[in-house]
């Protein structure tokens, strides 16, 4: 699953200058960068396969701060070249970068910069959004990184649309992936946007993945969140929540138990999570039924009533956005890979009868499920899965005075939306 917007008239048409060439690709490395995601570019644009049909590009490794450049396994690197090699590349790639909390190197910042003025295309795979973000290239922009870091770089830049469902987003001359495995997928559309389907097809058999893959990085998704978050008064509101998801509530009822109007609440959840209060929501029924459908045997319409969705056909909705797939297949499938002695036993090796397998209330082992209305809940309890489970990684977030970036946002997207730019496939 990917996301391209709409290309400008200043980016669909522009011309790299100077001794920029289209074919040219370097790789910004820095010390620290994991080798698996700095070795993805280096082996899709560095290696030449034009004997199985893949057009070739030149390679420019280069690192982005003195060396020599220690990979996170400890492996020691040289590169061939400097920031001086970027000014010759039609395309900058950085790959993930080494730690979220510290600030990329001014002088490769100013050299990322200069090359998005010169019309070369940037490329940030999985935390390399962060050093795109720190040169100001995403402001205003939609974006991705690793789902689990989503939240952070929401919170640390607020003028970027982050949208961590996606696994990757092309956003014209810049574009941005998610995590690890991901990079990969963005290289091939890289390729298929440069050369065709035919070219990206070539070169994903000889790196025997998929072509494209479908979906996004929802059916990965965590729950957990930086620790300061359980603090939060906040997460007395999202544990009374979590208690309640069998039961039918809007965000207008969170907002009304954290005494807040809904625009203070959308902003004041967004500035802890990164997440807009309706998605996160949906987020933890969708995570709900999934459980209920993976322990019980409730039908699809019960597991919708029973995780506060209104209708089964709203929980098909959202569980296909987000997991790919109808409640129904992804029970079959999900009971399908597990093995046969499983179905017949619970966690605890007890035979899992009606009870075990419905979370009756009080059995020893008994599936994860919807609390029943009427059972008490320690208040230390309630904190401890707030704290677990507060803001999971934002979704797409709901247009809402409450973004601090909508508007230049949207002044943005007015600016590029006369001229369709080029799309990939759904």
């Amino acid at each position: 699953m990917s996301h391209d917007s709409t290309a400008a008239p200043d980016i669909a048409a522009r011309k790299l200058t100077g001794r920029r060439r289209k074919e040219i690709v370097a790789v910004l490395l820095f010390s620290g960068g994991p080798i698996f995601e700095s070795s993805i570019p280096l082996s899709v644009f560095g290696i030449d396969r034009q004997d199985a049909g893949v057009p070739r590009y030149r390679l420019l490794v280069s690192a982005g701060e003195e060396g020599p450049l220690r990979t996170t396994g400890g492996l020691e690197l040289t590169a061939p070249h400097g920031l001086e090699a970027i000014a010759r590349a039609g395309t900058v790639v950085v790959p993930a970068w080494r730690s979220i909390t510290s600030p990329p190197p001014d002088e490769a910042l100013e050299a990322l910069r200069r090359a998005h003025e010169e019309g070369a295309r940037i490329v940030g795979l999985c935390t390399g959004a962060f050093v795109l973000a720190a040169a100001g290239l995403l402001d205003g922009r939609p974006a991705t990184t690793h789902w689990m870091y989503a939240p952070t770089l929401a919170k640390r830049y607020p003028s970027v649309h982050v949208d961590p469902r996606e696994l990757f987003v092309d956003d014209g001359d810049v574009l941005t992936s998610a995590g690890t495995a991901a990079g990969i997928d963005l290289c091939l559309h890289i390729v298929r946007t440069d050369h065709g389907n035919e070219a990206a097809g070539a070169l994903a058999r000889r790196l025997v993945v998929p072509p494209r893959r479908t979906g996004g990085q929802e059916r990965y998704l965590d729950r957990s969140l930086p620790e300061e978050i359980g603090a939060d008064p906040l997460a007395e509101v999202v544990a009374w929540a979590l208690e309640h998801l069998h039961e039918q509530f809007d965000v207008e009822t969170l907002a009304a138990r954290a005494y807040m109007s809904r625009r203070t609440f959308d902003r004041r959840f967004r500035s802890l999570t990164g997440s807009a209060p309706l998605q996160w929501l949906i987020t933890q029924r969708v995570l709900q039924a999934q459980r209920l459908l993976e322990t019980s045997d409730y039908s699809v319409d019960e597991v919708a009533g029973r995780c506060g969705f209104r209708s089964p056909v709203a929980l098909r909705g959202h569980f296909r956005r987000q997991l790919g797939s109808s409640p129904a297949a992804y029970r079959a499938a999900y009971r399908a890979r597990r093995p046969q002695a499983e179905r017949h036993q619970g966690s605890d090796g007890l035979p899992a009868g009606p009870a075990h397998q419905h979370g009756h209330p009080g059995h020893p082992g008994q599936a994860p499920a919807a609390p029943h209305p009427d059972s008490p809940v320690p208040h230390q309890s309630r904190r401890a899965a707030a704290a677990s489970t507060l803001g999971g990684p934002p979704l797409a977030a709901s247009a809402s005075s409450a973004d601090p970036g909508r508007e230049a946002r949207e002044a943005y997207l007015q600016a590029r939306a006369s001229v369709p730019g080029q799309r990939s496939a759904p």
